[in-house]
C-alpha cells in the first residue's frame, strides 16, 4: 500500500526536504504553504510534489484543504505539522499581535490540520502524526517566549493525543530540532551564529536532512510502539532524558 502524506509548510527548508524524503521512499505527497508563490511554483517544479495553499491555522480551510488533497492522491495516512514562524523580541516589548500570530501559525496549525484528518485515520485504524517542535521549546530561549510557548505546546499535543490515538492504530509523536542551516537561522547575525554553533557539540549546524530522516522513522508502518515521544534531533546541544 502507498501511503499518503501531507507536510504543512512544506515548500522551504525542513518542510521541503521531509516532503522530498517521502518522495524518494514512494509515499505520495502533498505539501501546504500560505504565502509566498514563487518559491511555491519552484518547488513544484522542481520536485513534482502537489504543494496547495491554504492557512493550516485555518480549521475551515484545513478541512477543504484535505479533502482536496484526498481527491487527488487518496486517504491521508501521514501528517507532519511543520508550519511556523518566529516573531522574536524580549517579552517587556512583544506585541498581542506578534504573540498571537506565532500561537497561531504554529500551534493552532496542529489542532486545525490533525483535526482535520484524525477521524479518517481513526476510521481506517492507521495514523503518523509527526509535530516539528524545536529545542527552544524543550529548553526555552532569550527573546523567544511565544516561541517556546508555541512548541513547548507541540509536545504536550503530542504526549495528551499520542494517548488517544494509540489504541486505533495512531501514532503521535515529535522532533525537536536544533538550529538546523535554513533561511530562518540564515537571518541570525553571524556573531550570534557563531556563538551558537560553538554551544554544539558536534560542531556544526544540522541540516534539514538529518531532520527528515527523523521523521522518516517516526512516520514508518513499522514503527506502531513509538508514540508520545520527542525525538531530539540538535547535535547534542540539549541533552534530556
Amino acid at each position: 500500500m502507498t501511503r499518503v502524506a501531507i507536510v504543512t509548510g512544506g515548500t522551504r527548508g525542513i518542510g521541503a526536504a521531509i516532503a522530498q524524503a517521502f518522495k524518494k521512499q514512494g509515499y505520495k505527497v502533498a505539501v501546504t504553504y500560505s504565502g509566498n508563490e514563487e518559491a511555491a511554483e519552484k518547488f513544484r517544479k522542481e520536485t513534482g510534489i502537489l504543494a496547495l495553499k491554504w492557512d493550516a491555522s485555518n480549521f475551515a480551510e484545513s478541512v477543504e484543504g484535505v479533502k482536496k488533497v484526498e481527491a487527488q492522491l487518496g486517504p491521508v495516512d501521514i501528517l507532519v505539522n511543520n508550519a511556523g514562524i518566529t516573531r522574536d523580541t524580549t517579552f517587556h516589548k512583544m506585541t498581542e499581535e506578534q504573540w498571537d500570530d506565532v500561537i497561531r501559525i504554529n500551534l493552532k496549525s496542529c489542532f486545525s490540520m490533525t483535526r482535520a484528518v484524525i477521524e479518517g485515520m481513526r476510521e481506517r485504524g492507521f495514523g503518523r502524526i509527526v509535530q516539528i517542535s524545536s529545542v527552544n521549546g524543550q529548553r526555552g530561549q532569550y527573546g523567544q517566549a511565544n516561541y517556546g510557548a508555541a512548541k513547548a505546546g507541540m509536545i504536550g499535543f503530542t504526549k495528551s493525543l499520542a494517548f488517544e490515538g494509540a489504541n486505533k492504530g495512531i501514532t503521535v509523536n515529535c522532533v525537536a530540532p536544533g538550529y538546523v542551516d535554513t533561511d530562518m537561522v540564515a537571518a541570525v547575525p553571524e556573531d550570534i551564529l557563531k556563538k551558537i554553533i560553538g554551544t554544539i557539540p558536534v560542531g556544526r549546524l544540522g541540516y534539514a536532512d538529518d531532520i527528515a530522516r527523523a521523521v522518516l522513522f517516526l512516520a514508518g508502518d513499522e514503527n506502531g510502539f513509538v508514540t508520545g515521544a520527542t525525538l531530539s534531533v540538535n547535535g547534542g546541544q540539549y541533552m534530556v532524558a
